[in-house]
C-alpha cells in the first residue's frame, strides 16, 4: 500500500462533536475530532496518524481492525480488560491504598526498524553506564582525566563509598536496567532517564500483553508481535551468571520489603516464574561472611540475592540500624566474594540526574562512540551561566529534582503559578546541585479511549535490559506509561498514570515466534490476586516498605 492508498483520519479539522451527537456506528467514527486544532499540546507528534491524518504504517493493521469496531463492542472490550486486571490482582499503591493498574485497550506498535535502532541504543548506554559504575568504584580514572568533574561524584546522595571493593564475579553491576525514553515533537526517540537501582514495572509489560491476548485475539492474528513472556528466562540466566564462578548449582533468591510495598506484585511473579524463593530479610542471616536461608530442612547458603530493596535499607550495621528489611553483614558478604547483589550497591550514582547530562560524555570516553539516542536537552543549575538562564526562564522550563522520583516535586513552569513560581525559585537558589531544568518535551502521544471515542494521550516508553555478562538483552517492547488525565504530561501511575501493550513488530525476513506461537504468561504463571493487607496499625516493617514504596513507583 503506498503513501497515496493509505487510511486516512475521518474528516478532523473540526472538534469533536458533543456526544449525544456522535453517530459511532460509521466506521472510524470514534476518531473524530482526533486532531483537532484545539487539543491541548496539538504540536506534538502522534503516533498513529501524520499531520495530514495519513495512518502511519505500523498502524495501518491496527486502525483498519479498530474503526470497523462499533463503540459499544470497544466499551465492552474496555471493560473486559478492567476486570481482567482486577481478577489478575494487577495492583499498585496510591496513597496508601491498592489500585488496579489502568490499562488502555489501543496498544502502542513500534516498528521493527525503528525497533532495532532503539535496542542498539540502550545497549550502548548500558554498556557505557556499567563501565561508568566499575570505574568510579575503582580506579575514578574518568574523573582523573577530568572527563566528569569530581564533585559531581563526591556530591551525590548515591554514591555509596561502602561499595568500594565490592567487585562482582563477572563484572556486572547492572543486572536489570530500566531506560526511560520519550519522543519529541520532530519523532526523535530521546533518553529522560536511567534506572539503575530497583526498575520496576516489567511485571505490567508481561501482564499487560497477557490480558490483551486473551481480550483481543483477532488483533494478534493480524500482526506479527514479538513476545515478552520469555523475560523471567532472561533473567534468571543473568542472575545465576552471576554467581560465582566456583558455584555449580547457584542459589537465587529475590528479596522483597514485603506485602506493603507498591511493586510486591511484581517481586511474587518475577519469583514463581524464575521457579526461586521470595524472601524477606528476617527470612535469611549472615554468619562468617555468608548468607544463609532459613529453611524448612534446615539453613542453605544463598549465592545471589535479586533484591528489590533500596541501598539505605539493605543493610542495618552500614546503612539504617533501625532497618528490619534487609540483612545486617550482607554487604560484607558481597566483599568478601560469597554472594552477589543484584542490582550491585552505589548503582544509583549512575542514575542521577545530574550525572545523567553526562552519560553522552562516558559513551564517547570508555566506548568511543557516538550516542545512538541522544539525550533531552537538560539544564545544569550548578552550572553559572545555566542557573542564570534557568532563573530567568522558569516560566517556559520544566524544573526538577535531582532526588526526585514517580513525579513529585516536578514543576511545570508554563502551568505554574507566580507562587508556585517564586517558591520553586527559592529552592533553586539555595540548592543549586540539587535541581536540573528542561524545556517542555510535548511527548508524542497515541489514541487512548476516552469515555466512547478516542482521544491523543502522552506516553513515554521504559524498555527493560538484562546484563549476564556477555550479553544485554532488551526485552522487546517495554512498558508505555500514559498520561491518562487530558494534557498531562505526567505518566507515572502515581499521578494518575496508566500503561499500554507495547507491541513491537518483527521484520518481515525475521524467523522468530510471534506473540501467538510462544507459550502463553496464562500457561506458565499461577499469581493469584495479591493485594497488600490494609491493618489499623503499621508495624515499624510496614512503614519501612511504605517508605521505600514511595521512592519506587512506577
Amino acid at each position: 500500500m503506498n503513501a497515496n492508498s493509505a487510511p486516512k483520519l475521518p474528516p478532523s479539522g473540526r472538534r469533536a462533536r458533543p456526544a449525544r451527537a456522535r453517530t459511532t456506528s460509521r466506521p472510524g467514527a470514534q476518531f473524530d475530532g482526533y486532531l483537532a486544532p484545539g487539543r491541548p499540546y496539538p504540536g506534538a507528534f502522534d503516533e498513529m496518524f501524520g499531520p495530514d491524518g495519513v495512518v502511519r504504517p505500523p498502524y495501518r493493521s491496527l486502525y483498519e481492525s479498530i474503526s470497523t469496531l462499533a463503540a459499544t463492542d470497544l466499551s465492552a472490550r474496555a471493560e473486559a480488560l478492567d476486570r481482567a486486571m482486577v481478577d489478575q490482582g494487577i495492583t499498585f499503591s496510591l496513597s496508601g491504598q491498592e489500585r488496579p493498574f489502568p490499562l488502555d485497550l489501543v496498544p502502542r506498535v513500534v516498528a521493527a526498524a525503528e525497533w532495532t535502532r532503539l535496542e542498539r541504543g540502550v545497549t550502548q548506554r548500558v554498556r557505557a553506564l556499567e563501565a561508568f559504575l566499575a570505574d568510579v568504584y575503582g580506579d575514578a580514572q574518568i574523573l582523573a582525566d577530568n572527563v566528569l568533574p569530581r564533585r559531581l561524584i563526591t556530591s551525590c546522595a548515591h554514591f555509596q563509598r561502602e561499595a568500594f571493593g565490592v567487585n562482582p564475579p563477572n563484572g556486572v553491576r547492572i543486572h536489570v536496567a530500566g531506560i526511560d525514553l520519550v519522543r519529541d515533537e520532530e519523532g526523535t526517540f530521546r533518553v529522560l532517564e536511567d534506572n539503575l537501582r530497583n526498575p520496576s514495572g516489567v511485571s505490567y509489560v508481561m501482564e499487560n500483553r497477557r490480558t490483551m491476548t486473551r481480550v483481543f485475539p483477532d488483533l494478534f492474528a493480524k500482526h506479527r508481535v514479538r513476545p515478552v513472556g520469555d523475560y523471567a528466562a532472561h533473567l534468571l540466566r543473568a542472575l545465576r551468571a552471576a554467581a560465582a564462578p566456583n558455584v555449580a548449582d547457584p542459589v537465587v533468591v529475590v528479596l522483597t520489603p514485603g506485602v506493603h510495598n507498591s511493586a510486591y506484585f511484581e517481586h511474587s511473579l518475577l519469583a514463581r516464574l524464575m521457579g526461586v524463593e521470595l524472601v524477606e530479610g528476617r527470612d535469611m542471616f549472615c554468619r562468617d561472611n555468608i548468607v544463609y536461608l532459613r529453611t524448612t530442612e534446615g539453613e542453605r547458603a544463598v549465592d545471589v540475592i535479586y533484591r528489590r530493596i533500596d541501598d539505605e535499607f539493605l543493610d542495618p550495621v552500614h546503612y539504617r540500624p533501625d532497618s528490619v528489611l534487609g540483612v545486617a553483614g550482607v554487604l560484607n558478604a558481597a566483599r568478601a566474594g560469597n554472594v552477589v547483589i543484584a542490582n550491585a550497591v552505589g548503582n544509583g550514582v549512575g542514575d542521577d540526574k545530574l550525572v545523567y547530562t553526562y552519560v553522552p560524555e562516558m559513551i564517547k570516553y570508555y566506548l568511543d562512540e557516538k550516542p545512538i539516542l541522544p539525550n533531552v536537552d537538560t539544564y545544569r543549575c550548578w552550572h553559572s551561566d545555566e542557573h542564570d538562564y534557568v532563573l530567568s526562564h522558569l516560566d517556559e522550563l520544566v524544573i526538577k529534582p535531582v532526588e526526585g522520583s514517580g513525579g513529585y516535586g516536578i514543576v511545570f513552569g508554563p502551568d505554574a503559578s507566580p507562587k508556585e513560581l517564586a517558591a520553586i525559585r527559592r529552592k533553586v537558589k539555595a540548592n543549586r546541585r540539587g535541581w536540573i531544568a528542561q524545556p517542555v518535551v510535548q511527548l508524542s502521544t497515541v489514541p487512548s479511549k476516552v469515555d466512547d471515542r478516542l482521544a491523543p494521550r502522552h506516553v513515554d516508553l521504559r524498555p527493560f535490559a538484562v546484563n549476564d555478562g556477555k550479553e544485554i538483552f532488551v526485552l522487546p517492547g517495554g512498558l508505555s506509561r500514559v498520561a491518562l488525565p487530558e494534557g498531562s504530561l505526567v505518566v507515572n501511575s502515581s499521578q494518575g498514570g496508566g500503561s499500554k501493550d507495547t507491541w513491537v513488530l518483527a521484520a518481515r525476513s525475521s524467523t522468530a515466534e510471534r506473540e501467538l506461537d510462544s507459550p502463553s504468561l496464562a500457561e506458565t504463571s499461577t499469581v493469584d490476586g495479591l493485594v497488600a493487607e490494609q491493618g489499623p496499625e503499621l508495624t515499624t516493617s510496614q512503614q519501612q516498605q511504605q517508605q521505600q514504596a514511595a521512592k519506587t513507583q512506577a
